[in-house]
């Protein structure tokens, strides 16, 4: 059994030049915060990371800066992008594992068009994967896939691996939340997905989320975790009605959570709000309203 040890993590954005080339200065400045914050970081991911927008060669470069600034400090993770083949992932686990970050997650199988593969695929998949893996890896269960995984496939995956360190479940079913963490027992950590069941999470047993929030408020999404290990109830719950406050902006900036959250880390003050193809550059119009949306909430650090 592992001890539970509370945390949270922040899916880091990847900042761009106007050019749109990696801006290298801007993410050493965006993990020195995330740093300073005491946040968990996973780098180089779909969302809102643009890992799908990124070539090898710079998914090399993020973990390797992430590794300098990072590592020893708070814990560092590659995220990666959903895979289309066990050879795909296999491929990033070894690119990561040459990186040195401290994990790797292992995302569920998109096997594109739609499809769903059978429960042996699933299996056969993950088992590749983990066979090949030469580093802590972090299995994902992502509902945005159209399906999760089975506890009991999770169970038998923290039983016969030992560098299965956690699952990152992220489902709006809370009852699949209670399902997993039955089924878990204590043999891995469990983060949620989102801070949406943040709170419900942490009282069922799991040891913390993940957010996008963090990338633009992490002392913030921080403070929800320090409350919650302090026994504050009042201030968790506090904490926590501001991080959905922050959440509920996005409806503010069409598109995935990626635009909204660089037009908020643009307000801060925290860079540039340049995404990459195929997302549509930010608007002067969407940058004020979010602006706006985080004046009215005032301080949130």
């Amino acid at each position: 059994m592992k001890p539970r040890a509370l945390s949270t993590f922040c899916c880091s954005i990847t900042p761009f030049a106007a050019d749109g080339s990696l801006d290298e200065r801007a993410l050493r400045a965006h993990f020195a915060r995330l740093s300073a914050a005491g946040v968990g970081v996973y780098v180089a991911g779909s969302s809102p990371g643009e890992g799908y927008a990124l070539s090898r060669d710079e998914v090399r470069r993020c973990l390797e800066i992430a590794v300098a600034e990072l590592r020893g400090r708070v814990p560092v993770r590659a995220m990666g992008v959903e895979p289309r083949s066990a050879r795909d992932m296999v491929e990033h686990t070894a690119l990561a594992a040459a990186c040195g970050v401290d994990a790797v997650q292992i995302y569920s199988l998109d096997m594109g068009h739609g499809g769903r593969p059978t429960p042996p695929t699933i299996e056969r998949y993950f088992r590749t994967v983990l066979d090949a893996a030469r580093l802590p890896c972090v299995v994902s269960s992502h509902h945005f896939l159209g399906y999760t995984l089975e506890p009991e496939l999770m169970r038998a995956l923290a039983e016969d691996y030992e560098h299965v360190i956690g699952f990152n479940v992220t489902s709006p079913d809370l009852p699949y939340h209670v399902r997993v963490l039955a089924a878990l027992e204590g043999r891995a950590e469990v983060h949620v997905g989102g801070p949406m069941h943040a709170q419900s999470a942490l009282a069922l047993g799991a040891n913390g989320f993940l957010s996008t929030e963090a990338n633009y408020a992490p002392s913030l999404c921080q403070s929800l975790i320090d409350h919650t290990r302090a026994g504050d109830h009042a201030a968790a719950q506090a904490a926590y009605a501001k991080i959905m406050a922050l959440m509920t902006g996005m409806a503010d900036v069409p598109g995935m959570s990626v635009r909204y959250v660089k037009a908020a880390m643009a307000a801060l003050g925290h860079g540039a709000p340049h995404v990459r193809d195929p997302h549509l550059p930010l608007t002067a119009d969407e940058l004020a309203r979010v602006a706006k949306r985080l004046a009215g909430l005032g301080a949130i650090a």
